[in-house]
């Protein structure tokens, strides 16, 4: 895939025996996205080396698939999504699979859904993050009880969903949308094709929330969460303890509960959750009592406000492992309260 490929970088590509499979202009975020095919016989691996020695001045990168930072055992479908109007506090955005509506926990939010891998499906791992942005039932709420959560899904029930293509949709539908926090509990990648979008949609004043990942302390930095412009959040248990399959490095900005607590869960109950993940939409939902609207500067004191309300974990001041600290563990619902059963798979 290319970022605003350039009329002579088209020329090349064709005359080279690349195709245009799709194109499209993300006005929102002021790209276009064109989707190439390769000649037959080309690996996809060299197909990128040959645009990028054709066209040195574009900007060329696989269409990376992004999976869930944690993922809950499925179980059979879920209704349809629904939106169900409530006075709330600010809007957010969540970029995940599909949200069920119905679940008891967000039942009561006002949830306006897309599809961009299809049409929008409800899954387990979204309606898990979902209800920790905005859920509020009995002895259960999510950060931010109340506001109102666009939510976009990239996979539309196809484990092979979440490509680049369709995050990079999502993230322009967020900016049409005015979603000043957006969260993303997904990993892949680096990918010059999102780092543009990320970096325009941040320039807009969105705050992007995501998870850190789950592939132990000495994996390499993952993303969205080690982009420049985004927020990335790690996890930690009960005890305030950093999970130890957790990523660790500089893309690690706050540290939050993402163990030993409960979530909407598959059906209408709720689940025992572990990973960032989960950390990721708590720190979503701070971020977003700060930030009512879209602006860089508000976004920056957004950020600067709830890390002073973080409590200093590890080395002292920032480190790989913490960040600059542990918030939200107010947040933190303990499942004996709501009855959790189950686990994540992993």
């Amino acid at each position: 895939m290319a970022v605003d490929l350039s009329p002579e970088g088209r020329r090349r590509a064709l005359q080279a025996g690349f195709a245009v499979v799709r194109e499209e202009r993300l006005a929102a975020l002021d790209m276009t996205t064109t989707v190439l095919a390769p000649p037959r016989r080309l690996s996809l691996g060299r197909a990128v080396e040959r645009l990028r020695d054709l066209d040195p001045e574009g900007s060329y990168a696989f269409n990376h698939v992004h999976a869930p930072a944690g993922a809950l055992a499925e179980a059979g479908p879920a209704a349809a999504p629904v939106s169900a109007p409530q006075g709330g506090r600010g809007r957010m955005g969540l970029i995940d699979t599909g949200v069920d509506a119905s679940h008891p926990a967000v039942a009561e939010a006002r949830i306006v859904q897309r599809g961009f891998a299809g049409p929008a499906r409800p899954a387990s791992h979204g309606t898990a993050v979902a209800s920790l942005m905005v859920g509020r039932s009995g002895g259960f709420s999510g950060a931010a009880p109340g506001a109102e959560l666009y939510a976009a899904d990239v996979y539309g029930g196809s484990t092979t969903g979440g490509s680049a293509t369709a995050l990079v949709q999502a993230l322009a539908w967020m900016v049409e949308n005015e979603a000043p926090v957006v969260n993303v509990s997904l990993v892949g990648p680096r990918n010059a094709v999102v780092e543009a979008a990320v970096r325009r949609a941040a320039g807009r004043g969105m705050l992007i929330v995501a998870a850190v990942g789950n592939d132990g302390p000495s994996a390499p930095p993952l993303y969205p969460a080690a982009y420049a412009d985004v927020v990335g959040v790690t996890a930690v248990n009960g005890r305030g303890r950093v999970l130890p399959e957790a990523g660790r490095g500089p893309q690690v900005d706050f540290a939050a509960p993402g163990a030993d607590m409960a979530a909407a869960g598959p059906g209408r109950g709720y689940v025992n959750v572990r990973g960032s993940s989960f950390a990721a939409p708590l720190v979503a939902g701070l971020l977003s009592e700060r930030l009512s609207r879209p602006d860089r500067n508000g976004a920056e004191a957004a950020v600067a406000g709830v890390a002073r309300t973080a409590t200093d974990a590890g080395a002292p001041g920032r480190d790989p492992v913490y960040g600059v600290g542990i918030v939200a563990t107010d947040r933190r619902v303990e499942p004996r309260t709501v009855g959790a059963r189950g686990r994540l798979s992993r």
